[in-house]
């Protein structure tokens, strides 16, 4: 509105400067200034200039500079009579004085038009503004709905994160640690409550950064709490039902994210075939598979695959083999030295059990019994790369006398037998290097376990029962040591 206001003001001060140059400047063009004002019809006042002659009698008069009811300038001028000689030198002069005023009041009407004109686009201009403004008015509206919804979603994902701290709690990860985030959750709800209540008050960015940055924190606290002492076990959840009555099966604990590879070895000996599904999806559901042949049989069911490469107890020996799938070879083998082997220290189900090897969060593990320990279990924690033992603990449990075994945190846990009622109820904690007797429920749904083991990023149990492929999830409690607070 600015521009054509602007225009409208230049064109009045223009019309006020020619009638002023009219009525100054017209009297003197004939020599005459005289000036009067008069009344115009209508009751409008006028503004008016005589212009006389020098001697009465030739009678002809110039009115020039009035305004009619609409304001604008209007220039009349009165002829001298018809008696009055063409050739004098005032006639002349009065025509090119008529001339002049009637070239201004085209001008005048030209701006008038000009005028009137812009008037027109002013008005159209301020019904487009108010309209613009109609239009960011409901902009606002909409904007502020679309925050309320950013805001509503947020609130959701604080509801999604709120059940984890009463899990943190429960599990006792860090007391400090658990106290700082519940504030920080009752801090991030008693914003997101006010900002419900006084939109903006709070930058949307900086809360979602926030919200994430706390949910990162949470994850790396439940990964902390990856380990911590077996307090129970789930019903058995049948994936599938094949092989003989005896057999392993399991993934690789460390694969790269995406690889869900499933290996399968039926028997207990004089079998060297490994079949590998591209999925727990393809195991369950079809006979997809690859098979690989491993260059020796192996002996039990303690197989166990860990960052792409099989560790097995070579048929008839106390020899640990690594073969590697990804160049089919064997890239390490070794001697587990006074180990058992040909079912002398086996577990009371047979089968040529003496060495079983397992991994954990800490590692490669190999559990078996030796003369030396009276045929008790001993416990070694074996380098991956070179299979030699980093350090061993020896316990007064019979290997002989257990059903099965597995080892989560650094713990061995020992079934008391393999058919009917069984439970976990011996713990060795090399942690520690201490030993207790718990009684924690196992459901033996299918009445003969040859294979258990764990695997800790499912935090669940595989278990081959009976000729049928079984998982049971744990449930792991926390210890915090006055160290740690």
């Amino acid at each position: 509105m600015t521009v054509p206001l602007l225009k409208i003001g230049v064109v009045l001060s223009t019309m006020a400067m020619i009638t002023n140059w009219m009525s100054q400047t017209l009297p003197s063009l004939v020599g005459l200034n005289t000036t009067k004002l008069t009344a115009a019809q209508g009751g409008y006042p006028d503004r008016s200039i005589g212009v006389l002659p020098a001697n009465p009698e030739e009678s002809w008069q110039v009115y020039s500079s009035a305004q009619d009811s609409e304001g604008r300038c209007v220039c009349t001028v009165v002829a001298p009579q018809q008696s009055m000689c063409s050739r004098d030198a005032r006639t002349k002069q009065l025509r090119q004085l008529l001339e002049k005023v009637q070239n201004m009041t085209q001008s005048i009407q030209v701006l008038d038009q000009r005028t009137q004109r812009d008037l027109q686009y002013v008005e159209k201009m301020e019904v487009q503004l108010r309209g613009l403004e109609t239009k960011f008015r409901q902009v606002e509206e909409n904007h502020k709905q679309n925050i309320a919804k950013q805001y509503k979603a947020i609130k959701a994902k604080m509801e999604e994160l709120r059940p984890l701290i009463p899990v943190l709690e429960e599990y006792k990860a860090d007391a400090k640690l658990v106290l700082q985030f519940k504030e920080e959750v009752q801090n991030l709800t008693s914003v997101l409550n006010e900002l419900q209540e006084e939109m903006g008050a709070y930058d949307y960015e900086e809360l979602h950064s926030r919200v994430s940055n706390l949910e990162e924190r949470l994850r790396a606290c439940m990964q902390k709490l990856a380990c911590g002492k077996l307090t129970g076990i789930s019903d058995p959840i049948t994936i599938k039902t094949s092989g003989s009555r005896f057999g392993s099966w399991m993934t690789d604990p460390v694969a790269p994210e995406g690889d869900t590879r499933v290996w399968y070895m039926d028997g207990y000996h004089n079998n060297r075939f490994v079949r590998e599904y591209k999925s727990m999806h393809d195991f369950m559901n079809s006979d997809n598979f690859t098979s690989h042949r491993l260059p020796h049989p192996w002996s039990g069911t303690g197989q166990v695959v860990y960052n792409g490469s099989i560790y097995f107890n070579k048929f008839q020996s106390h020899i640990i083999i690594k073969f590697d799938f990804r160049t089919s070879s064997i890239s390490k083998s070794r001697q587990l030295d006074y180990a058992g082997f040909n079912n002398a220290y086996h577990y009371s189900w047979g089968g040529h059990s003496d060495i079983d090897l397992m991994v954990d969060e800490g590692g490669l593990w190999a559990v078996y019994g030796t003369n030396q320990n009276a045929g008790n279990i001993v416990i070694s924690k074996l380098n991956p790369t070179t299979l030699q033992i980093i350090k061993s603990w020896t316990t007064n449990h019979p290997k002989r006398s257990a059903g099965e075994s597995f080892m989560i945190c650094g713990t061995l846990y020992v079934t008391n037998g393999y058919s009917g009622g069984t439970k976990v109820y011996y713990a060795y904690s090399t942690n520690s290097s201490t030993y207790e007797y718990i009684d924690i429920a196992f459901q033996n749904k299918y009445s003969h376990i040859s294979m258990l083991d764990y695997n800790p990023r499912d935090r669940a149990l595989y278990a081959w029962n009976n000729g049928h492929q079984v998982l049971y999830n744990v449930t792991l409690f926390h210890v915090i040591r006055s160290e740690e607070l």
